[in-house]
């Protein structure tokens, strides 16, 4: 009796984190601020599976570049994207918190100092 208890909690717990993670799948589009301040559309296209995320980041010159190194811990994400330009790698890294149908995001590297922006899920 007391293991079948000690199961079925653990299962509920187990079960309960994994309800916790945000549902990020999906596209969302952002304004993201660029170079002298200029507004640049942006599109993440996720797909989360389980703690994992993978996907894209479009806009960059009409190009999609691939997610690496992303997580979902609870409600919060976090990816890296790399551009190579003229035989040098450009890093960027994001880290970003759900709240509904939005994700606040810091954008660190690249080619600029950090910035921050706020992404909207697609209808």
């Amino acid at each position: 009796m007391t293991k079948k208890l000690i199961f079925a909690v653990t299962l509920m717990i187990v079960l309960a984190f994994g309800l916790l993670a945000a549902d990020v799948s999906g596209k969302w589009t952002a304004q993201v601020p660029g170079r002298q301040g200029a507004m640049m559309e942006r599109t993440f296209t996720f797909k989360a599976d389980g703690d994992k995320l993978s996907g894209t980041v479009s806009g960059f010159q009409g190009m999609d570049i691939p997610i690496t190194d992303g997580k979902v811990a609870g409600d919060t994400v976090s990816f890296v994207t790399s551009i190579e330009r003229n035989g040098n790698t450009f890093k960027s890294n994001y880290t970003g918190t759900v709240a509904g149908d939005e994700i606040k995001f810091k954008m660190e590297g690249g080619r600029g100092g950090p910035v921050e922006f706020t992404a909207k899920k697609a209808k």
